[in-house]
């Protein structure tokens, strides 16, 4: 694999790392320099197909190693990292899942600004980029020296323009799915300076979404209008439209069924 990957044949790395067996490294604490190496080779390749999802796995494995969770320093450092892949990787239902299982890690504690980083992604609310900007581009951008002993194979707490700019395209994945979870429709403009967007960008970034599937959504490009309610199946509306007269009949039932009780109380406390 260090071959392959000295090489830069990604491919075959790819093929020759399905061979190994990553249950074996579980079997003995007397193996986590081999597993070091090997989650090592697997987040360069990673990196290279801009893998986010898989990179956070191998980062949290690297993580739960015996010899990491015995060295503070490079336990953190293996958090941040952990960290840092799942906000970059594109949201999905495993993405979603193992943001908040992280989420949940107590260790979070010890570095409470990517502690607030998860929060922002895992809350129900639109981020400003901005705010963003002011907040982590310094420590992000910068990254942190780590020492020459770690065992990690880089400072991966620094990203690159690439990675701010990935970064930037999840504030505003998470920006659309919360709109669209609160709004049926609103303004393209509008859209566009909650995103601190142009309109045009705007649109593509919603285009991208609504062909991946994650939010349901039509532009309306005369008007200038956004609808994210899915148009429903005549079938579904009747039979919401019956649940609903079933309901309100029950109501009606319950109602009168109290105000015969209440005359029958009166007539005889007369």
């Amino acid at each position: 694999m260090r071959l392959c990957l000295a090489k830069k044949d990604y491919i075959r790395t790819s093929i020759i790392s399905k061979k190994i067996n990553t249950r074996f490294f579980s079997t003995d604490d007397d193996v986590d320099e081999l597993k070091l190496k090997y989650y090592r080779q697997m987040i360069e390749l990673n990196e290279q197909e801009g893998q986010y999802l898989e990179m956070c796995k191998h980062f949290k494995a690297i993580y739960e190693t015996k010899s990491i969770q015995e060295t503070p320093e490079d336990k953190k450092m293996a958090l941040k990292c952990v960290v840092l892949c799942i906000v970059l990787a594109p949201f999905d239902n495993e993405q979603s899942d193992l943001i908040h299982r992280i989420k949940a890690e107590k260790a979070l504690e010890d570095i409470p600004l990517y502690s607030e980083l998860l929060k922002l992604f895992t809350t129900s609310e639109i981020m400003r980029w901005q705010h963003l900007v002011g907040t982590y581009e310094t420590i992000l951008r910068a990254g942190e020296k780590d020492k020459e002993s770690t065992p990690m194979f880089i400072p991966k707490t620094t990203l690159g323009d690439a990675r701010w700019a990935d970064l930037k395209h999840r504030v505003v994945e998470h920006n659309i799915r919360v709109m669209a979870s609160y709004y049926t429709r609103v303004i393209i403009s509008r859209m566009a300076a909650l995103l601190d967007l142009t309109e045009d960008e705007t649109e593509e970034f919603l285009s991208k979404l609504v062909v991946k599937k994650t939010v349901t959504a039509k532009i309306n490009r005369l008007s200038g209008i956004i609808q994210f309610a899915s148009s429903k199946n005549p079938n579904d509306i009747l039979d919401d439209w019956s649940r609903n007269i079933q309901d309100l009949m029950n109501l009606v039932k319950k109602s009168t069924h109290l105000i015969t009780k209440e005359e029958m109380v009166n007539k005889l406390q007369r």
